[in-house]
């Protein structure tokens, strides 16, 4: 049975496993309360099962197929749900975020995530060589446009930031020239100027005011910086010790199993397990990127780029938000936040590429020659 078993994941990067494993379990014992029943860690127990089952055996199929099939389709799925969720869907704490199935809440928005990946993937993949065209970049910009209004409406301005960095960093990646580079960020600072006048609630501009003067409203839209930050900066060296934090534990920080993981994380193990958690997640990112330069062509590799980027983005906004270097956006952090929707996307994610590993080679001429042809 053990060699079977070796025999058939013998492709598997064990080491990206155990330092997410790992991550979770961090998570896990952060949410915990050890003295009375816990929902959270329950639940959080059985979304970790759902994303091994679903990392073994993304890891096992032909993930080959991503890169020859019509992942346009996908896109266009994943956008009718997005857009299902403004218009038929009940807002919960203020969003439309969630499709209700009975007791389970689902979030299309982090699938869509992978989505986007896979799609720029195999587009700049296929186009890599005339990549330096700025109809590319405005192309494959068309594409995550339309998932960022839909999230941003929701409105999701978290998800919509990690969106519009994943298709940044891959359009970096893929060889965009600095000219372009400078009008992407003049074209940025436009939007962001239409979209302060035009397209953020109230709240959203309360969040970012508060970043810049976070002592004007300690009470209010700044209460949650503020604790999060009490939070960090009392677990000193050492940290207050598990299950004494209480920040979290006597509610003072609000939405600690989530948004403010890390600050609950940080208060109870301090310092020195801070420092454990960024090892933690550099093997993971490191060793995607390992993943991804060995790669059978250029689509592993977008992909990998891809799937790390996205979880940076998401890792370095989370830390940012808790330590009070950025507005609150309620982004989680990955691997530690609960919630099923987003820890089941990120192993499938590493199950796909763990699956491209089975056949990860050095990319032949005649691969790189079919890539340039169309999607």
């Amino acid at each position: 049975m053990a060699q079977f078993f070796f025999n058939t994941f013998r492709h598997i990067d064990w080491l990206l496993f155990s330092a997410s494993i790992l991550l979770v379990a961090s998570g896990l014992v952060t949410m915990n309360v050890f003295n009375e029943p816990n929902i959270f860690f329950q639940k959080q127990l059985l979304w970790l099962i759902i994303g091994i089952i679903a990392f073994f055996i993304a890891s096992i199929s032909r993930v080959s197929f991503l890169k020859h099939t019509t992942i346009i389709v996908a896109f266009f799925i994943t956008s009718v749900f997005l857009f299902i969720l403004l218009f038929f869907i009940e807002p919960i704490q203020g969003a439309r975020s969630w499709l209700s199935f009975g007791p389970i809440l689902f979030q299309p928005v982090d699938p869509s995530k992978i989505v986007l990946i896979i799609l720029l993937s195999k587009y700049f993949s296929r186009r890599h060589i005339e990549i330096a065209n700025i109809r590319h970049i405005l192309v494959s910009g068309a594409y995550a446009l339309v998932f960022f209004l839909l999230i941003l409406i929701q409105p999701d301005f978290g998800s919509a930031i990690i969106i519009f960095l994943i298709w940044l960093g891959m359009v970096l990646v893929s060889g965009i020239s600095k000219k372009h580079l400078a009008l992407i960020f003049i074209a940025g600072i436009i939007a962001f100027s239409g979209l302060w006048q035009f397209g953020f609630e109230p709240y959203q501009k309360e969040r970012v005011l508060s970043f810049l003067h976070p002592l004007a409203d300690i009470e209010g839209a700044g209460y949650n910086a503020r604790q999060s930050k009490i939070a960090v900066g009392s677990g000193e060296i050492f940290g207050k010790g598990i299950g004494y934090g209480t920040q979290s534990r006597l509610k003072f920080l609000p939405e600690y199993q989530t948004d403010f993981i890390f600050a609950a994380f940080a208060e109870e193990w301090g310092f020195a397990g801070t420092v454990s958690l960024f090892v933690l997640f550099s093997i993971v990112i490191w060793r995607i990127l390992a993943a991804a330069m060995s790669g059978a062509s250029n689509f592993e590799m977008f992909f990998g780029i891809g799937v790390a980027i996205y979880l940076m983005s998401h890792f370095t906004i989370h830390i940012g938000i808790n330590i009070g270097l950025l507005p609150v956006t309620g982004t989680p952090l990955p691997f530690l936040s609960y919630g099923g929707s987003h820890l089941i996307t990120e192993f499938t994610a590493l199950g796909i590429l763990m699956g491209m590993r089975r056949y990860s080679r050095p990319a032949h001429r005649n691969v790189a020659e079919q890539e340039i042809i169309g999607v």
